[in-house]
């Protein structure tokens, strides 16, 4: 599909987030669905992402979620017993 690049661009962004605020292991599924892709991040981190401003002066931190927001269609954050499940649906 054409959407390719926002798909590892979100990926990517989740995955480097659970790197950097997570303190312990992480794990992604992926599933493809007939308009989409459906993603599953799980990390241990029990800290709910919250957008901030972007600032380059600071790095560059604070990009990322938002550039989820606005690729994904659906984006939503469920606690579990361990950490968090962020779920998000990206169409093709």
């Amino acid at each position: 599909p054409e959407h390719w690049d926002d798909i590892l661009l979100v990926v990517t962004e989740l995955a480097a987030n659970a790197v950097q605020y997570a303190p312990g292991p992480f794990e992604m599924r992926l599933r493809r669905t007939f308009d989409g892709v459906h993603v599953v991040m799980h990390d241990t981190s029990t800290t709910t992402p919250a957008p901030r401003p972007f600032r380059p002066s600071r790095g560059g931190g604070g990009i990322g979620w938002h550039l989820i927001h606005t690729l994904c269609d659906q984006v939503s954050v469920v606690g579990t017993d361990h950490g968090k499940d962020i779920h998000v649906f990206l169409p093709w």
